[in-house]
Protein backbone atom coordinates (compact mmCIF):
# COMPACT_ATOMS: atom_id res chain seq x y z
CA UNK A 1 0.00 0.00 0.00
CA UNK A 2 1.00 3.20 -0.91
CA UNK A 3 1.48 6.80 0.97
CA UNK A 4 -1.38 7.94 -1.29
CA UNK A 5 -3.87 4.95 -0.40
CA UNK A 6 -2.83 5.18 3.67
CA UNK A 7 -4.13 8.64 3.85
CA UNK A 8 -7.15 8.08 0.95
CA UNK A 9 -8.09 5.33 3.91
CA UNK A 10 -7.51 7.44 6.72
CA UNK A 11 -9.58 10.35 4.84
CA UNK A 12 -12.47 7.97 4.57
CA UNK A 13 -12.16 6.33 8.21
CA UNK A 14 -12.15 9.69 9.64
CA UNK A 15 -15.51 11.12 7.38
CA UNK A 16 -17.36 8.16 8.05
CA UNK A 17 -16.63 7.88 11.59
CA UNK A 18 -17.34 11.13 12.81
CA UNK A 19 -20.46 11.02 10.52
CA UNK A 20 -21.37 8.02 12.88
CA UNK A 21 -20.68 9.63 15.66
CA UNK A 22 -22.55 12.82 15.32
CA UNK A 23 -25.28 11.31 13.64
CA UNK A 24 -25.53 8.54 16.55
CA UNK A 25 -25.60 11.43 18.90
CA UNK A 26 -28.12 12.97 17.70
CA UNK A 27 -30.31 10.16 17.33
CA UNK A 28 -30.06 9.25 20.86
CA UNK A 29 -30.63 12.81 21.79
CA UNK A 30 -33.70 13.03 20.09
CA UNK A 31 -35.15 9.58 20.58
CA UNK A 32 -33.60 8.56 24.01
CA UNK A 33 -32.39 11.78 26.16
CA UNK A 34 -34.37 14.61 25.09
CA UNK A 35 -37.90 12.06 26.13
CA UNK A 36 -36.27 10.54 29.51
CA UNK A 37 -35.25 13.77 30.34
CA UNK A 38 -38.80 15.64 30.31
CA UNK A 39 -39.69 13.74 32.71
CA UNK A 40 -37.42 15.34 35.08
CA UNK A 41 -38.34 18.19 37.38
CA UNK A 42 -38.08 21.33 35.37
CA UNK A 43 -34.74 22.62 37.15
CA UNK A 44 -33.34 19.05 37.27
CA UNK A 45 -34.17 19.04 33.35
CA UNK A 46 -33.10 22.40 32.65
CA UNK A 47 -29.19 21.56 34.59
CA UNK A 48 -28.75 18.01 32.75
CA UNK A 49 -29.39 19.89 29.17
CA UNK A 50 -26.83 22.38 30.01
CA UNK A 51 -24.62 19.99 30.84
CA UNK A 52 -24.85 17.87 27.71
CA UNK A 53 -25.09 20.62 25.67
CA UNK A 54 -21.63 21.83 27.00
CA UNK A 55 -20.14 18.87 26.28
CA UNK A 56 -21.72 18.07 22.82
CA UNK A 57 -21.15 21.22 21.51
CA UNK A 58 -17.42 19.69 21.59
CA UNK A 59 -18.05 17.21 19.32
CA UNK A 60 -19.85 19.39 17.40
CA UNK A 61 -17.65 21.64 16.71
CA UNK A 62 -14.64 19.71 16.42
CA UNK A 63 -16.82 17.12 14.15
CA UNK A 64 -17.66 19.64 11.51
CA UNK A 65 -14.10 20.70 11.26
CA UNK A 66 -13.08 16.60 10.40
CA UNK A 67 -15.93 16.24 8.26
CA UNK A 68 -15.38 19.70 6.16
CA UNK A 69 -11.52 18.41 5.62
CA UNK A 70 -12.36 14.73 4.89
CA UNK A 71 -14.89 15.67 2.75
CA UNK A 72 -13.05 17.90 0.67
CA UNK A 73 -10.29 15.56 0.62
CA UNK A 74 -12.00 12.67 -0.40
CA UNK A 75 -13.88 14.56 -3.40
CA UNK A 76 -10.72 16.50 -4.29
CA UNK A 77 -9.14 12.91 -4.84
CA UNK A 78 -12.82 11.14 -6.60
CA UNK A 79 -14.05 13.69 -8.52
CA UNK A 80 -11.34 13.67 -10.83
CA UNK A 81 -12.60 10.34 -11.91
CA UNK A 82 -15.61 11.20 -12.45
CA UNK A 83 -15.01 14.02 -15.42
CA UNK A 84 -18.05 14.83 -17.34
CA UNK A 85 -20.29 12.57 -14.98
CA UNK A 86 -23.34 15.18 -14.43
CA UNK A 87 -25.31 12.99 -12.09
CA UNK A 88 -22.27 12.33 -9.77
CA UNK A 89 -21.59 15.97 -9.26
CA UNK A 90 -25.10 16.41 -8.89
CA UNK A 91 -25.82 14.45 -6.43
CA UNK A 92 -21.85 15.32 -4.31
CA UNK A 93 -23.19 19.22 -4.65
CA UNK A 94 -26.95 18.23 -2.79
CA UNK A 95 -25.16 15.94 -0.84
CA UNK A 96 -23.02 19.17 0.64
CA UNK A 97 -25.66 21.44 0.26
CA UNK A 98 -27.23 19.46 2.47
CA UNK A 99 -24.33 18.73 4.99
CA UNK A 100 -24.08 22.26 5.14
CA UNK A 101 -27.62 22.31 6.59
CA UNK A 102 -26.79 20.06 9.03
CA UNK A 103 -23.59 21.84 10.31
CA UNK A 104 -25.75 24.71 10.96
CA UNK A 105 -28.46 23.19 12.45
CA UNK A 106 -25.86 21.63 14.53
CA UNK A 107 -24.37 24.73 15.75
CA UNK A 108 -27.65 26.74 16.14
CA UNK A 109 -28.54 23.78 18.49
CA UNK A 110 -25.31 23.68 20.71
CA UNK A 111 -24.68 27.53 20.93
CA UNK A 112 -25.67 30.60 22.78
CA UNK A 113 -27.09 32.83 20.02
CA UNK A 114 -29.99 35.03 20.68
CA UNK A 115 -30.87 34.72 17.33
CA UNK A 116 -31.16 30.84 17.25
CA UNK A 117 -32.81 30.57 20.72
CA UNK A 118 -35.99 30.01 18.99
CA UNK A 119 -34.81 26.59 17.17
CA UNK A 120 -33.01 26.01 20.77
CA UNK A 121 -36.54 25.97 22.11
CA UNK A 122 -37.89 23.48 19.31
CA UNK A 123 -34.85 21.13 20.08
CA UNK A 124 -36.93 17.90 19.36
CA UNK A 125 -38.46 19.35 15.76
CA UNK A 126 -34.82 20.28 14.73
CA UNK A 127 -33.36 17.22 15.82
CA UNK A 128 -35.77 15.24 13.59
CA UNK A 129 -35.63 17.21 10.54
CA UNK A 130 -31.04 16.88 11.30
CA UNK A 131 -31.73 13.24 11.43
CA UNK A 132 -33.71 13.37 8.38
CA UNK A 133 -31.37 15.32 6.44
CA UNK A 134 -28.41 12.96 7.55
CA UNK A 135 -30.34 10.02 6.56
CA UNK A 136 -30.79 11.60 2.67
CA UNK A 137 -27.37 12.30 2.94
CA UNK A 138 -26.06 8.79 3.63
CA UNK A 139 -28.83 7.75 0.77
CA UNK A 140 -26.87 9.81 -1.65
CA UNK A 141 -23.60 9.06 -0.22
CA UNK A 142 -24.44 5.43 -0.65
CA UNK A 143 -25.75 5.55 -3.97
CA UNK A 144 -22.94 7.58 -5.35
CA UNK A 145 -20.56 5.02 -4.03
CA UNK A 146 -21.93 1.98 -5.67
CA UNK A 147 -23.00 2.96 -9.04
CA UNK A 148 -19.60 3.18 -9.77
CA UNK A 149 -18.32 5.45 -12.73
CA UNK A 150 -20.35 5.18 -16.32
CA UNK A 151 -18.43 4.86 -19.14
CA UNK A 152 -18.28 8.38 -20.74
CA UNK A 153 -18.03 8.73 -24.47
CA UNK A 154 -14.96 10.32 -25.61
CA UNK A 155 -15.83 12.90 -28.77
CA UNK A 156 -12.74 13.40 -30.60
CA UNK A 157 -11.88 17.15 -31.52
CA UNK A 158 -13.55 18.02 -34.41
CA UNK A 159 -10.79 18.31 -37.56
CA UNK A 160 -9.94 21.89 -38.66
CA UNK A 161 -10.62 22.35 -42.51
CA UNK A 162 -7.39 23.40 -43.61
CA UNK A 163 -7.58 27.07 -45.24
CA UNK A 164 -6.54 27.32 -49.05
CA UNK A 165 -5.98 30.11 -51.13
Amino acid sequence: MDTQQILDTISRIVHIGTVIVLGGGTVFMWRVLMPSAAELPDAEHDKLREAVVSRWKKFVHAGIALILISGFYNYARLATGHKGDGLYHALVGTKMLLAFGVFFLGSALVGKSKAFESLRQKRGRYLGILVALLAVIVAISGFVKVRGKPVIPVTPPAETASVTN
